[in-house]
This record gives C-alpha cells, structure tokens and sequence, in this order.
C-alpha cells in the first residue's frame, strides 16, 4: 500500500522531481509524498499559490522557486533521498564553473556519513573517539539506521566504499542540474506556456527558467492534491479512532483506506486458505465437537457496523465483495474464571486507552495496522510492526496509548495465533530497551494484549516477560505498569500452578522500594489476585493465614527491633483483603441462593463500607452490582440477628480463627510504638465497618471484652492488669470502639477509657496503654470533648491515685486542643488539681502546666498558668518539696527552649538561678545531685536560645557558677564543662563590654557562637553519663 514513509508498501518513485505512478496487483497507486519523521507532519505549511495567474511570471521566477523549495524541504527533509532541496541556479552554475567550489552537505547526508564513521570508528577498537563523536551528535541515534532515514537502503562500511570508489568513474551526468529532468510528452504540454512569453525574454535563460517554473508549479499542483487527500484519509481515521475508542478496543475503520488490490489480494489468500477461522491451534480438536455460545461468538466477532458498509457509496462501488470474509469470525481462549462483569470491566479499565486523541505522528497507526492485517507476507507483516513499535523514539503517554489501541484492534482482528506470532516477538525485542518509554510501552502492551493471546502464553512466556521486568527494571514508571499488566494476567490465568508463583510475585510488588509501585499493587494486582485465589477456594486456607504467619514471626524476631516497613507491609496487605474476603463471606452464606432482585431493591447506606482504594476493591464491584449487594447486605443482617452462624462456614472461619489470631497478635506488638498501634488500629476500624454493626457488637466486642475483662475485681490479678497494659487497649479502643458515632456507641468508649485509667491507676501499672489511647484519638479534633470528658471523671475521682494519672494526661492532650478548649475545659481543670489535698496530685499538673507555656499565646491564659507555677515556688509551703522542685526544673528544660520568649526571660532563667542557690544549701548528697544533675540538662538546653547581656551577667553565669559549686563536690567530669562554658560565656560578655553595643541580637549571637557549643558539645561527649540525658542535650539545640 502507498503510504507514506513505510517500508514495504507499494508506490515509492525515485528522489526529486515529479515519481511517475506505479502500479502493483490490481490498483495503480500514486506515490505518496515521504516525511521527514512522522512527529513533523505539517499540513499547514503546504501552499496553494502554484495556482495563480502567471501572468507576470519572469518578475515572480525567484519568489516561486524558493516557494518550491520550502515546500519540498519541509516534505521530504531527513527520511528519504528525495528530502533534499532544489539550489539556487546561481549557485549550480558555480559549482560547474568552479569544480573546486563543493556544493554544502545536506542534513540526510551529514546524518548517513556520521552513522558510517561511527561504525568504522567502533569496528576498529576507536572506542574513546566513538565516544566523544557520539556526544558531539547528541541528536543521532547510532544505534538504528533507521533513524538517519526509514526506507533508504544502508550503504556499505567506510572501508568497502573505499576499496570500491576505484571502480567508479565520474561522468557528465553528475554535473546535470540536480532538478529533475523533464519528459518528452511535458515538453510538449509546455509548448503553449512558451508561447506566450514575450518575444524579449525568449532567451536561453528565459527558456530554462520557464520550464523549471512550469515544472515546479505541476509539482506544486500535485503535491496539493496529495495534500488534500491526505487531510481527506486523516479525518476518516479521526472518525474511526473516535469510533474505536467508544467501542472499547473494537476493531478501528481502517478498512476504507484499503487500496483493492490490497483488499483482493487479502480475499484472495482467504479463499486459497478455505475460509477457515482464524483460532487457536490448542483448541481446534475443541471447535470441531462444541459449538461457541451465542455470548462468546458475539464477543469475540469483529463488528459488523465497522465493516465497509459503512463507507461512502462510491467507494463501496470501487471494492470487492467481502462477504465470504466478513462472516469470518476470530475465537480467543476463554478462561475457566468467575470473576463478575463488573470486575471484570474495572480490571481493564487500568489498561484502556484514553478517551482524548490527537494528530500527530500517528496518523498512520491505523494505515499501518490495516496493512500489517492484510498483507499476505509474513516478512512484511513483521517490517510494519516493527515500524509500528519503532514508529517514535520516546513516545509519550498519549502516543502509547493510540499504538496500544492499535495493537489491540490488531489482535481482535487476526486472532491470538498471529497476536502471539507477530505481536509478542516485537515486545520480547525492547523489554530491555535504553529508553524507558519504550520498555512502559512492552509493559503496557503485556495487559493489553493479555485478553486476545492463548492460554498457555498468557500463563508462562508473558508472565515471565512481566516478571523479569518487575524484579530487574530501574524505572520506578515502568514497574508500575507492570503491576497493572499482571492484575490484568490473573484477571485472566487460570492454571493452579501458577498460584504460588503469583503469591511471590505479589510479595515482591508489596516490598518494592517505590511508592507508586506499591500503591498500584493495592489498587490492581492484590484484588485481581485475590479474585482468582478465592475462585482456588485459597483465601481462608493459605493467603490470608500465610500473611497472619510472616506478621507473627516479625514479632517473634523483633523483641530488640521490629521491622515496621515489613509490619506494615503485610499488615496493609490484609487491610487490602478485607473487601474480597466480606464478599467471598456473602457469597458463600446460606442465604446466597435466596439473593434475587426482584420487587423494591434495598438501598446500601453512603457510610456503610469505608472508601474503597479503587474500584477493583469496591465489594459490589467484587459482587457484580450494587443492586445485587443491597439484596445480599439486608439478608446478611437478618441471618446474624435472628438465625446466627449456624451451616455458614465461611463467617465461622471470620469468627473463631481470624479475629483470636489477630487479638493475639496485637497482644505482642509494642505499645509505644505509635506507628505500630497506628496501623492496627487502621485495620480493626476496616474489617469492622466492612462486616457492619451487628457483627461489631456481636461477635468482635466480645471478643474482646473476654480478653481484656474490666472490672475492679481483677485489680490485683496479674493475669487481669497485664492485658491491661499491652497495645490491646488502645486498638480495641480506637480501631473497633470508635467505629459508629451514635451516642450508645460514644458512651461505650468513654466508659471503657475511664475504667482502664482507674484500674491503671490503682493497680500502679504503666500508663502506656492509655497514653497511646490518648495519642491515637487525639490526632482526631471529633474526639478532643470525648477525651476531656474522660479526664474530668479522673479529676473528680474520689481516688488521689486517679486524680495523678488525669493529671498527667492533661499534658499529652494539650498539644492537640484549640486554645478555647483550653482556656474553658483544660486550664480549669488543672488548676483545681493544682489545689488538691495530695501534693503528688499537685505535683503531677506540672508537665501540663508547662506545655501550655510552650504552645498557647492567648496572654491572659499564659498569665493564668505562670501565677500557678510562681505559687508552686514562692509558697513556703513547697520549700522542701523536693519531688516538686524536680518536676519544675525538667520541666523548664523541655519547654524553656520553645516557650514565648518572655516568659522564658523573665520567670524561667531568674528561677533556675533560684533554684540552683538554694541547692548549694542542699545538706543530702543524693538529693544535691540529682536537682544538680537536671540543672545541668535544663541549662544546657538553654544555652543554644537567644540570651540578652543582661540576664546573661544577672541571672544565667551567676546559675552557672552556682551550678559549679555542686559539682565540684560531686561530679567532677561536669565541673569541668560548667567551666568551659562559664569562661566563654564571660569573655564574650567583656569584648561586648569593650566594643561599641551593637544591639542584644548581636550580643547574643556572639555569646552562643558556633565556637561555644562546639567546644561545649565535643567536652559533652567525653561524659560517662546516660544516653538519655545525652539525647536530651542534643534535641533542645536550636
């Protein structure tokens, strides 16, 4: 077929000037014009002034030669011979004149030449030349000869032109005029045209210029209505692009711009062939005894409206009958699945083309396609489709998207023998491809082509292909449509071999680095997956336990360091499994036969499953509709309130295996690990919204209730209080309390946090349980209320034990609340439990107290709270309290750095100094030392803020000096940092003091300089003291 720039089809003439037609089989066709590289077709730029007057024809000559010649460039430059412009006259005539004058190179030239000597450079172990004259040509690619020009033979090596050249010798004809010679029967048609030139200009040149004139305008003329042609056959492909995309994948209209004698010679080998159905040779001994059901014959036929009937009269007219042929149809394996339509539509969906098209470079897509479907040589078969898959260097997402759509009207149209013959070789080729764009285009194609290749490939050659680009490709982009090609592959495989061969597989997709890789592995692969293991009967038996199984010996291994990422891996592996395993539950109940739509269908609630993450999650996509959910979802709510579990296999497993498993092995999971109480957490509020309320309350609460079993009588059975303290709190907390929102279900939760604060509390247990409970709902604002509820019950406790731990909460809340909860519900309460009759009460509202100072800037709140914490040391009544003296220096050490800078200016420094005198007074060692040793931390942490000069010299040396004192006596290795920083400290203060003031930022900058805490971190690490205090240090730098 005449097509543009494509090797193998018919009608291509000579270089220049105007190429004669050709004719081949039964139709003549006219030479297309070639391109430079199918991204520059340009249709715009041809010109329909060849068509004008010539009346004044002499006075235009050069303006219609350049004309010409851009028009000619803009056609043919780069791909062919014939892309080589007209020179100007002027200039042949020098070039014959002055032989030593050499015409400049031509860019289709400069291309070949530098191709030629990059080869010889490589034959001939030149490798760093090769190198370097590779990257001076950044815009060739020397690997492909193609990419100089698509049809042009390639010449031989540089040493064979070479030894060659001998035999050639220089003729006359190679100094004729590089445009084209005119033939006799032109001449004469331009006789007339001479004839009206005026007898004046009736020169030799006159003559010359005319002709070439006449000739270029014939040109011109031709080269306007292969234009318009062209434009013509481009919005028929527009139309049945349009077409195909609305069909999905159904074969495109490409067969009006079939030539007959393409068409015939197509019919032609049908006939020599007997008409037979394309099918696959695996299942021919199938096809002679069974006959396809109506659905799959209709499925798997070609459409009728795409056929030439519906093309214009007159053309239908021009072509051969196609009957025999149109009732051909092409039988594709169908795999013994069961998946619904509707996940069945949703699956292809990740690997359907786009809706959008545009016009490009690929215009000839469908030209190419029709051609590769209908030529009777395999050879040539091969070449389009290896042009079709080469057709761009780097083809972006929407020229992917129409070569996949082609490929896949392709394959719907020969069958899966040729789809397998013809289409996989050319995918097989690029896997490892040097552009990744062309590697995406191997993966993308692997999905779409999976419906319309036999069986037996799908499940081993295209399986391998996807997973040696899954395990050794670098490109984060192409992993990912790999992802969705193998979802797309156990969408369709169904050879129980490969089940375990896809489990690892999966667990590679899960574990892979990227995140997009990942993610794509939870929307497409893991349900399509699991689509085909519940089909197996393995979701309950092997997937879901295997997974339960690596979770348990993560955390058998991980008692000095749990593998989190791996924790989550698994564990978000599950929650992605919850949606099939609720639909293979309804499934499999025994009310499943009784499920018929008829009479009102029930509606299903917004709210009643959490936002699945795409569409192949969704359980009525897994069901088959949304109607047939609804019917399915009222009868599962019936049998559990009124008839129970009884005969219902499938929820037992739920019920007595899955749900202890997993009770278990929250058990185990480290409680202050807030990722890891996170995640549970994320999982148990999935599975319990997804198997709904009634199943919540009745077969999950219990559950585990009977573990955690609340009620002061268990307060001093250790078997009762350690349950208390491990991460099942807070998960049945906040993963299965927090589930419904109705009063009843608020109620229930607050109660459960008040009684586990109370036997925490008067059980002197840790209090980490509660504390993750309290972190995890607090990064929720819905729960702020509900939380303070439960402190205020803490507060009003009649057990001093209760009111501490309340008090202690406070702090963790603070952080989280808007400021007017703060003022109206927090500051209140605490300042009641700053007046209680227990001073470890008083004591404990301390850390709250202080993180107030460092995160609220309402001032009369701040006023509030620094008249509090003035009370708790200027009251005489708290001069020996030594605990509490304890709690305001730590806590003046973590806030001090962050709080409003006046505060810390004018309350903490002045009573850190206060502080430190009067522990010099300190008559026990032990008590010396310790205020002394968090002196140290909290100064330390001071030290990197901003200090002025004068609450350096009034109020931080002279707490240094006296910070000195105690540990002079008792801890030597700090005296002697405690000097180091007081003597840097004072010699900044006396250059201030001899230079000019420069403003407090200055000095205070040059007091903490770099040089200081350098000397002062490096004296640090010379310290045998604790790693927490060290850590300490280090997190208050600022």
């Amino acid at each position: 077929m005449g097509a543009p720039g494509i090797p193998g089809a018919v009608g291509f003439g000579g270089a220049g000037g105007r190429e004669p037609s050709m004719t081949s089989g039964g139709g003549q066709l006219n030479r297309a014009g070639s391109i430079s590289t199918l991204d520059s077709l340009d249709f715009a730029r041809y010109s329909d002034d060849g068509n004008r007057e010539t009346d004044e024809r002499v006075a235009v000559l050069e303006f219609e030669l350049r004309k010409a010649k851009e028009t000619i460039q803009a056609l043919r430059a780069n791909l062919t011979k014939a892309a080589e412009h007209e020179v100007p006259l002027q200039e042949r005539k020098n070039y014959k004149s002055s032989p030593e004058i050499q015409e400049p190179i031509k860019p289709l030239e400069k291309r070949a030449l530098n191709f030629l000597v990059n080869e010889f450079l490589l034959k001939n172990n030149y490798k760093l030349t090769s190198i370097t004259f590779s990257d001076e040509n950044d815009d060739q690619d020397f690997e492909l000869w193609d990419d100089v020009g698509l049809n042009i033979p390639k010449p031989p090596d540089l040493l064979q032109l070479y030894r060659d050249f001998g035999n050639h010798q220089v003729t006359g004809k190679d100094l004729v005029d590089v445009a084209s010679g005119v033939e006799e029967d032109e001449l004469e048609a331009l006789t007339p045209v001479l004839g009206n030139l005026p007898a004046t200009l009736e020169t030799a040149q006159t003559i010359e210029n005319s002709l070439l004139v006449q000739k270029l305008e014939d040109k011109i003329s031709l080269l306007n209505s292969e234009k318009w042609s062209l434009m013509e056959q481009i919005r028929r492909l527009e139309s049945e692009m349009d077409c195909l995309k609305n069909e999905h994948f159904a074969v495109p209209v490409i067969c009006d711009s079939i030539p007959p004698s393409l068409d015939q010679s197509f019919h032609k080998d049908s006939e020599n062939s007997g008409q037979k159905p394309v099918t696959n040779s695996s299942d021919e001994g199938k096809n002679q005894d069974s006959h396809p059901s109506k659905s799959d014959e209709v499925d798997s036929t070609i459409p009728k409206e795409n056929f030439p009937n519906s093309l214009p009269r007159r053309e239908r007219e021009g072509m051969p009958s196609s009957s025999s042929s149109s009732k051909t149809t092409v039988h594709f394996d169908k795999p013994n699945r069961k998946l619904s339509p509707a996940f069945h539509q949703a699956l292809l969906s990740f690997c359907r083309m786009s809706a959008d098209s545009r016009l490009g470079s690929e215009e000839l897509i469908p030209l190419i396609l029709c051609t590769a479907c209908l030529h009777p040589e395999p050879k040539e078969r091969d070449q389009l489709l290896h042009i079709l898959f080469n057709l761009i260097k780097r083809p972006d997402d929407e020229q992917r998207q129409m070569i996949l759509t082609g490929c896949v009207a392709f394959a719907r149209h020969v069958g899966p023998t040729r789809v397998e013959a013809e289409l996989l070789p050319q995918c097989w080729e690029q896997i490892n491809h040097k552009y990744p764009e062309r590697r995406l285009l191997v993966a993308e194609s692997c999905g779409a082509l999976a419906p319309y290749l036999p069986k037996e490939i799908r499940s081993s050659l295209v399986l391998s292909m996807l997973q040696q680009m899954l395990m050794e490709d670098k490109a984060d982009l192409v992993r990912e449509a790999v992802i969705k090609s193998l979802g797309v592959i156990m969408g369709y495989i169904d050879d129980p071999d490969k089940y375990q061969q896809g489990f690892e597989l999966l667990l590679s997709a899960l574990g892979d680095p990227s995140e997009r890789v990942v993610s794509a592995t939870h929307q497409v692969f893991l349900p399509a997956y699991a689509a085909w293991t519940t089909e197996l009967g393995n979701l309950q038996s092997h997937l879901i336990p295997t997974l339960l199984s690596k979770i348990e010996k993560l955390l058998r291994e991980g008692e000095h360091g749990l593998d989190e990422h791996k924790l989550h891996m698994y564990l978000s592996a599950l929650q992605s499994l919850i949606p099939s395993l609720f639909a293979f539950v309804l499934q499999n109940a025994p009310f499943s036969s009784k499920a018929k739509l008829h009479g009102e269908v029930p509606q299903i609630e917004v709210t009643r499953f959490p936002r699945p993450l795409s569409p192949l999650q969704d359980v009525s996509t897994i069901i088959g509709s949304r109607e047939q959910l609804g019917v399915l979802l009222q009868l599962y709510d019936y049998q559990l309130e009124h008839e129970g579990t009884t005969c219902w296999e499938s929820l037992l497993w739920v019920v007595n295996q899955l749900l202890p498993q997993l009770i278990e092995i929250v058990g185990k999971i480290n409680v202050t690990s807030t990722a890891c109480v996170h995640e549970f957490s994320r999982f148990f509020w999935r599975l319990c919204r997804t198997f709904g309320k009634i199943f919540t309350n009745t077969k999950v609460k219990p559950q585990f209730q009977e573990i955690l079993r609340l009620s002061e009588e268990n307060i001093d059975s250790s078997a009762g209080n350690g349950v208390l303290t491990k991460a099942t709190v807070p998960i049945y907390a906040t993963g299965v309390l927090t589930c419904y929102i109705q009063e009843e279900d608020r109620k229930l939760l607050v109660g459960f946090l008040e009684d586990v604060m109370t036997l925490l509390s008067l059980s002197h247990a840790p209090l980490d349980s509660l504390k993750a409970s309290f972190v995890e709902l607090g990064a929720n604002p819905a729960y702020h209320e509900l939380l303070l509820t439960v402190l205020w019950y803490g507060v009003v406790h009649t057990s001093a034990l209760v009111r501490c731990t309340a008090a202690r909460m406070f702090e963790l809340l603070v952080k989280g609340v808007n400021e007017t909860l703060v003022a109206q519900r927090v500051v209140p309460a605490l300042i009641t439990l700053s007046s209680d009759p227990e001073i470890s009460v008083r004591i404990a509202t301390i850390p709250a107290f202080g993180t107030i100072m460092e995160t609220v800037i309402q001032r009369e709140l701040l006023e509030r709270v620094k008249m509090q914490l003035a009370s708790f040391l200027e009251d005489p009544q708290y001069q020996d309290q030594y605990s509490l003296h304890t709690e305001i220096i730590k806590t003046f050490g973590r806030v001090g750095p962050n709080a409003e800078p006046r505060f810390r200016d004018e309350f903490v420094l002045p009573h850190l100094h206060k502080l430190a005198l009067v522990n010099n007074l300190q008559i026990v060692d032990s008590k010396r030392l310790d205020i002394a040793t968090h002196l140290f931390e909290a100064y330390s942490a001071l030290s990197c803020c901003f200090i002025s000069e004068d609450l350096m010299v009034n109020h931080f040396l002279p707490g240094l000096r006296c910070l000195r004192t105690d540990m002079e006596h008792l801890s030597p290795e700090h005296e002697v940092i405690l000097s180091s920083m007081i003597k840097e400290c004072e010699q900044k203060v006396e250059n201030k003091t001899v230079q000019e003031p420069q403003g407090s930022m200055s000095i205070a900058a040059s007091l903490v300089s770099e040089d200081t805490k350098t000397k002062f971190l490096n004296k640090m690490g010379q310290l045998t003291t604790s790693g927490a205090m060290l850590a300490n240090v280090f997190q208050r730098k600022k």
